[in-house]
C-alpha cells in the first residue's frame, strides 16, 4: 500500500508458513528496486523486525520503518538512526491503514469465505478484490 492515498500497489497470496509474509514482502520490494531512483520506505509490524529481513531490505535500498520489537531476546533490528526521524513515526501510524484493506476484502469483498481452492485461484480472487478496493478508493479521492 502506498501511504499518500491508501491505494494497494501490489498484492501476493502465499501459503501460511511463518516466513511467507516476509519473503513475499522482499519479492515485492525487489520489483520496486528496478524503478527509477526514489526513496522507498517500508512500514510494517513487529513480525518484520528480524535482522535478516531488515538487512535484505536495506540491500534493496529500502528504509525499513518496522515497529521495534524491544521485548525480543537480542533486541530490535531497527537502530536509533532509523527510528529517530519524524518519518518513522508517521509510517507507524499510516501502516495500520492496510488493515482497512483486508477488512474491506472480508466484509464487502469475497475474501472471508472464498469458494475457490488453490493458491493460484485464491490469489487471482484476492487481486481482483484489491483492484475493486482501489477503484472505490480512487472514486473517493477524485470526489465523485
Amino acid at each position: 500500500m502506498e501511504n499518500r492515498n491508501g491505494l494497494v500497489v501490489d498484492a501476493m497470496l502465499t501459503e501460511a508458513n511463518g516466513m511467507a509474509e516476509r519473503e513475499a514482502a522482499l519479492a515485492m520490494l525487489a520489483m520496486l528496486a528496478h524503478q527509477p531512483a526514489r526513496r522507498v520506505t517500508l512500514g510494517a509490524d513487529k513480525a518484520y523486525d528480524v535482522r535478516d529481513f531488515v538487512e535484505r531490505a536495506r540491500a534493496l535500498g529500502v528504509t525499513s520503518h518496522v515497529a521495534q520489537n524491544l521485548s525480543r531476546r537480542g533486541g530490535s533490528a531497527i537502530d536509533g538512526r532509523t527510528a529517530r526521524p519524524a518519518g518513522y513515526a508517521v509510517s507507524q501510524v499510516i501502516r495500520k491503514r492496510i488493515e482497512e484493506v483486508f477488512g474491506w476484502g472480508k466484509t464487502v469483498g469475497p475474501m472471508r469465505k472464498t469458494k475457490l481452492r488453490g493458491v493460484a485461484r485464491v490469489g487471482f480472487q484476492m487481486l481482483l478484490t484489491m483492484t475493486g478496493f482501489d477503484l472505490i478508493r480512487m472514486r473517493g479521492l477524485v470526489g465523485g
